[in-house]
């Protein structure tokens, strides 16, 4: 296993983590736990020391399931985060109603301490400020009590937001989404926070499925080596100097063994590095929306991003309708809506053909 230094701290955690919201929701309906559990513990004897976790994932039993698993383990071999936010807290920002929902991340964790505790799910700077000054010094205090090692942030920040929040030097490390599809968007992001000293753990490293599920197009990322196309997409994640751990999702012994196989001999490149490297390459890519999501700012609502990476199963051969009803859970009809006003044509950083876009998903209502 190839391990970095998490940003200014002196903890070295392995390339690949698991992100513990991919057991076997068979297993979890039918009540076999120690199943799953065995999957951290396998992932674990493979070197693999950084777990994520967090309230709610896999019908709410993951953090039971990784705490089953890691109080099998010596506490100094691993590190464990959980998240937290108003809607964890059923909006409710006083200390108590914190205290608790940390405390039952703790217990069923089974660790007197978090290493991460993250401000979880920031998805815009007003979304951020709300939370920053409702819970921020509840962080604060637990940590001062022990309870935390680290305060972190999870972000779905897009452009110069993200680059905000890093400047605000609160934190210790980030969450953030960063794979081949966005990564011209996202640099200048990990950039700043690796120059600010943070620790970078990224989630959706394979775009969501998208990478995996489209090999002939994403082919690209496995030139000169024997990897698939989803060893390849981890690969080019954990490969940045500027990340320090790429998250993957874990059902089965094997999905850790290649995760595993993605990160032998690793070699790191820095974000301007990989970006020259692969900016000729992936030419298919030119008319899918990379999800930087400038265009968010829609007169009349219409959640733009969402939509548009709808069409992308469209162009890449999927079923455009599915995807945003039952992936985004959001109206077709909404679509409709649209005035337009070509704002958000005027924001895109590839020009494309929003309006057209809306109007052609609009057809499908």
């Amino acid at each position: 296993m190839f391990y970095k230094k998490y940003g200014n701290t002196d903890m070295r955690v392995s390339a690949v983590g698991m992100g513990t919201m991919r057991y076997n929701d068979d297993d979890i309906s039918a009540g076999n736990l120690d199943k799953c559990a065995e999957v951290v513990l396998y992932a674990h004897e493979k070197g693999i020391n950084f777990f994520d976790s967090a309230p709610f994932y896999c019908q709410d039993k993951s953090e039971i399931i990784t705490g089953m698993a890691l109080s099998q383990l010596k506490r100094d071999s691993y590190y464990i985060s959980s998240k937290v936010n108003l809607g964890t807290l059923d909006n409710k920002s006083s200390a108590n109603a914190f205290r608790r929902r940390l405390e039952k991340s703790l217990e069923r964790l089974k660790v007197d301490y978090l290493d991460f505790y993250y401000l979880w799910c920031m998805l815009d700077m007003e979304s951020f400020k709300k939370h920053y000054d409702l819970l921020y010094k509840h962080f604060e205090k637990a940590k001062s009590d022990g309870l935390i090692r680290h305060i972190t942030v999870s972000s779905h920040m897009q452009g110069n937001d993200l680059e905000k929040v890093v400047d605000t030097g609160l934190f210790d490390g980030m969450l953030v989404g960063y794979n081949a599809l966005n990564y011209r968007f996202r640099q200048a992001g990990i950039t700043a926070a690796a120059n600010k000293g943070m620790g970078i753990a990224v989630m959706n490293p394979l775009g969501g499925g998208l990478i995996p599920d489209n090999p002939d197009t994403f082919s690209y990322l496995t030139e000169g080596t024997d990897l698939t196309v989803a060893q390849a997409a981890l690969r080019f994640v954990a490969s940045h100097k500027e990340i320090t751990v790429a998250l993957a999702g874990f059902t089965t012994k094997e999905h850790v063994d290649d995760a595993v196989k993605a990160v032998e001999n690793l070699k790191e490149l820095s974000a301007a590095e990989i970006y020259e490297e692969y900016e000729q390459k992936g030419i298919a890519l030119n008319n899918l929306c990379t999800g930087c999501a400038y265009c968010d700012h829609c007169p009349v609502d219409i959640d733009i991003p969402k939509y548009m990476d709808a069409y992308n199963s469209k162009l890449l051969g999927h079923d455009m309708a599915d995807r945003i009803k039952y992936h985004w859970n959001i109206p077709i009809s909404k679509a409709a809506e649209c005035i337009r006003c070509g704002q958000c044509e005027e924001l895109c950083t590839q020009h494309l053909p929003i309006t057209d876009r809306l109007a052609e998903i609009a057809e499908l209502s």
